[in-house]
């Protein structure tokens, strides 16, 4: 295809054009593609897509063209929305799919529209389908390869704080403490929760991830009963939640911290279902028994949207150690 017709604008069919295998966001707010898809009705689309040409065989024989999408997913998808039938495009050849990967991923960070999840997830694609180091992706975006390298290190949480993530329930600031208490996937959860439960901020996560870790050493240091360790353990994983077996010399309480109302259901739940489908371990039972009724300890607030409390001047100053956990050490 000549030069001409690669820089000129086409109008092709919606239905012609294929998304973009490449696309590495894959949360798209309805709300706002809603607004565009009212300002595409009222405008037209007024930025072109820029596609690829493909030559597909038809079943019964003979070739078809059709379009893959390189950049302009959402103003493909706002287009199909409002009912318009042919969007303005631009072609290009010659593309190969490490380009169209890189065209996708720069195009959103232009936007500043890819979310910490999705950016690590096609840093990740980078690296292990296209074999490129930390240093070369972060020259082709345009930033420093610690950031690249703190990116990636978000996708070794837990996938229900992805999830979170993504949705907006907890900033990017926050996955920082998350992480410093990475040998401990049920820590990680329980952090999360209080951060969305509790609107807690990133500041305030940290000294609470901090204060974890230093528990967690005095332990240690202590040498608590070892059998009393491994009972916080194991109700820990059971019951999804931070236990705390506070042991006197006749008896003692167990502390256990819940969320919500649904929460405390949840832990009702798991005691019910362990004490009814499985054999009950003698010593666990007795204390379930014995010592919940009088040492329930409940831990609530009402449920908001966590605040990233960092000036603009500490967001840049973490942004070029965003998770160095050597920065947090006791």
């Amino acid at each position: 295809m000549s030069n001409i017709v690669s820089n000129s604008i086409f109008w092709v069919d919606t239905n012609k054009i294929r998304p973009n295998p490449y696309q590495p966001r894959r949360e798209f707010d309805l709300a706002r593609l809603q607004d565009l898809a009212d300002s595409i009705k009222q405008y037209g689309v007024l930025q072109p897509l820029t596609v690829s040409r493909l030559e597909v065989e038809k079943e019964g024989g003979g070739l078809v063209t059709e379009y893959e999408l390189i950049a302009g997913e959402r103003r493909l998808r706002a287009a199909i929305l409002a009912h318009v039938s042919q969007v303005p495009v631009i072609i290009r050849t010659g593309d190969t799919a490490i380009m169209k990967l890189e065209l996708a991923i720069i195009e959103n960070l232009q936007r500043e529209d890819l979310n910490a999840v999705d950016r690590a997830r096609a840093f990740f694609r980078l690296a292990s389908e296209f074999k490129f180091t930390h240093n070369e992706i972060a020259k082709k975006m345009g930033r420093s390869r610690e950031y690249v390298s703190n990116s990636l290190r978000i996708l070794s949480l837990p996938e229900e704080i992805l999830n979170g993530l993504s949705e907006g329930k907890i900033t990017e600031g926050h996955t920082r403490p998350i992480l410093m208490l990475a040998d401990h996937p049920e820590e990680q959860l329980v952090l999360f929760k209080e951060i969305v439960y509790k609107k807690i901020t990133v500041r305030e996560a940290e000294r609470l991830a901090r204060k974890i870790a230093y528990d967690r050493v005095r332990k240690k240091e202590f040498m608590p009963d070892p059998e009393i360790t491994e009972l916080e353990e194991e109700f820990q994983e059971k019951l999804g939640t931070r236990v705390h077996i506070d042991r006197k010399e006749l008896g003692g309480q167990i502390k256990i911290d819940y969320f919500s109302t649904e929460d405390l259901r949840a832990i009702l739940d798991s005691i019910q279902k362990s004490n009814t489908e499985r054999k009950p371990d003698e010593m666990m039972e007795g204390h379930i028994a014995n010592s919940i009724p009088a040492g329930l300890e409940i831990n609530t607030q009402s449920i908001e949207t966590p605040l990233d409390d960092r000036s603009k001047e500490e967001k840049k100053e973490d942004d070029a150690e965003l998770y160095n956990i050597s920065n947090f050490s006791l």
